[in-house]
């Protein structure tokens, strides 16, 4: 077959590229953290060009925010679909946390980059994690308005922090715990949680 004849490779369409860039970008950053982490490695695992990386990002930082963003949009999608059928208030807390505490074990390389806010402050990743967070707690508050005597807009919005600080913190020490399953997880959290909200419930 000469050069003439042969087929040529179907070029991939730029959304598929780039997500495919993500993914490892994602797998990389969470295996070696993002200082360690080089866009030589990414390209070289994409099976692209360094200089191709920087044409769709711009920069590691870029390729980061990117990592962060489409793990963001995900567990926003896992959320608001499971409490999106649930029967009443408990149901749909019980829901919400069910679908956190799946999404961090079945996506534990988009966890691995929205816990290690740390090493990040003061970058605009930083933000991309608190914008995160921020998305989490909106969609509680949004939750509570609809399911709880909201009178003190306030009250809403600090017991939404509270759901979403003690559930990271309790995400963290289940990555210690291999046995805790995402069910037990949620139960500890309901044990907790609902003690305090169920006589706000509107019934």
């Amino acid at each position: 077959m000469t050069a003439e004849q042969a087929p040529r490779r179907k070029r991939m369409p730029r959304a598929e590229r780039e997500r495919q860039m993500v993914e490892v970008a994602e797998a990389v950053f969470a295996e070696r953290g993002y200082v360690a982490a080089s866009m030589d490695d990414i390209a070289e695992r994409v099976g692209v060009s360094k200089p191709m990386l920087y044409e769709y990002f711009n920069s590691k930082e870029g390729l980061l925010l990117a990592c962060i963003g489409q793990a963001r949009a995900e567990l926003r999608v896992a959320t608001e679909e499971a409490v999106a059928k649930a029967a009443d208030a408990e149901d749909a807390l019980r829901r919400g946390l069910l679908a956190f505490f799946t999404f961090i074990r079945d996506r534990r390389q988009s966890w691995s980059l929205l816990r290690h806010e740390m090493a990040l402050i003061g970058t605009p990743a930083a933000e991309g994690i608190e914008a995160t967070r921020r998305q989490q707690t909106d969609l509680i508050a949004t939750l509570m308005a609809g399911y709880f005597d909201a009178d003190s807009p306030l009250q809403v919005e600090a017991s939404a922090e509270f759901v979403v600080g003690a559930c990271e913190r309790l995400a963290i020490w289940c990555e210690r715990h291999d046995k805790i399953t995402p069910e037990m997880a949620t139960g500890y959290a309901m044990d907790l949680l609902w003690g305090g909200l169920h006589d706000r419930a509107i019934t």
